[in-house]
């Protein structure tokens, strides 16, 4: 009798061993099912916990939506500032960006249609002053500081990649490796060329209030790589109010204007700008625009050089083929095919058709 119950003692025992293990096991089994995280520092300090492989984003940076569809996660984009009209070649080349909501415009964040869209964590750039709501409403956000040169530009790329899975990081790889293959061709040329054959180069932003590109800016950093001066180089920062009385005195020999200035010829007719260098040999230029202005701190800054340094200095880059090199960018990192007519249209600012 005592070994039977000896026995029985010993099934007990082993059915509650068998039960907490299976009790164990299922506790496991709903921690897996619950969303991985992390904590990284931001590039402006701050200490965020975002999901290892977050699948919905929110980006209220304009340029860096394209940083985003550059490193293959544009479908990942449920939050945005553009729209359609606003940004047409991205979102024909991302067509995922067609199902993502503008969330974002200039006065700040609509944080109830925010919420409506569920993201897993929101990029801004430096200064956003939407980040606090968006962080007071319980949702995670990843601050960028703003870049003024290409090893800032490449860091920030490669930080977006990092948390954006194996993939994205393979393709920022790619992307600095591309632009450094590129700076090197054209800083090889341009560092030769002396200080006093250098074109003095204005960046103009808006024409109404007329407003320019200073030193400390990717906008000066590409003019120089390109083998030019910025003519405002005096001044810092983007954006900088100046009258016509100011760019008389810098005198510049060439003139680019950004693309969304959509009267950008009226300088050439303008009796005020007449005595200007670059109004006196026509060398006013309107600056490509794709899937974002190629200009100002977009992925297409790697195109950017190759168009400026061709136009300042044709005669050193006789092999620079901007249209061949736009295709096969579109085709590398978006995987894109544009026509040669779509290829025009960047090149000249215009939209697709």
């Amino acid at each position: 009798m005592k070994k039977h119950n000896g026995i029985m003692a010993v099934m007990v025992l082993l059915l509650l061993i068998s039960m907490i293990l299976v009790g164990c096991g299922n506790k496991s089994s709903v921690q897996v099912q619950t969303p991985a995280k992390q904590t990284i520092t931001d590039m402006m300090g701050n200490k965020v916990e975002i999901p290892v492989d977050p699948k919905r984003l929110g980006d209220s940076w304009q340029a860096h939506n394209e940083v985003v569809a550059m490193l293959g996660a544009g479908d990942r984009i449920v939050a945005t500032i553009h729209t359609p009209q606003s940004r047409p070649w991205l979102f024909k080349v991302v067509p995922a960006m067609n199902n993502a909501v503008q969330t974002f415009d200039a006065n700040g964040v609509k944080i109830e249609e925010l919420l409506k869209t569920k993201p897993d964590l929101v990029f801004v750039s430096q200064g956003d002053k939407s980040a606090k709501t968006i962080t007071e409403a319980g949702i995670p956000v990843v601050e960028f500081k703003t870049f003024t040169n290409y090893d800032e530009l490449k860091e920030l790329y490669k930080f977006t990649a990092s948390m954006l899975g194996e993939e994205a990081q393979k393709r920022a790889v790619s992307f600095n490796s591309y632009l450094d293959s590129k700076l090197k061709m054209l800083t090889d040329v341009t560092s030769k060329i002396p200080e006093e054959k250098k074109p003095k180069v204005l960046h103009i932003m808006a024409l109404s209030p007329l407003t320019v590109d200073g030193n400390n800016t990717i906008i000066n950093s590409w003019i120089e790589v390109a083998g030019g001066i910025n003519a405002a180089k005096e001044l810092s920062g983007n954006g900088l109010k100046v009258n016509t009385e100011q760019v008389l005195k810098w005198n510049p020999d060439v003139i680019i204007i950004g693309a969304s200035v959509k009267d950008w010829n009226k300088v050439l007719t303008d009796p005020e700008w007449a005595n200007i260098s670059a109004i006196k040999s026509k060398k006013v230029y309107l600056n490509p625009d794709g899937a974002f202005a190629w200009d100002r701190y977009g992925a297409e800054e790697a195109l950017q050089i190759q168009w400026a340094a061709k136009l300042l200095n044709p005669d050193k880059f006789p092999d620079i083929d901007i249209a061949k090199e736009t295709k096969t960018f579109y085709k590398t990192y978006f995987n894109y095919d544009l026509t040669d007519d779509d290829v025009q249209r960047i090149l000249t600012g215009l939209p697709p058709k």
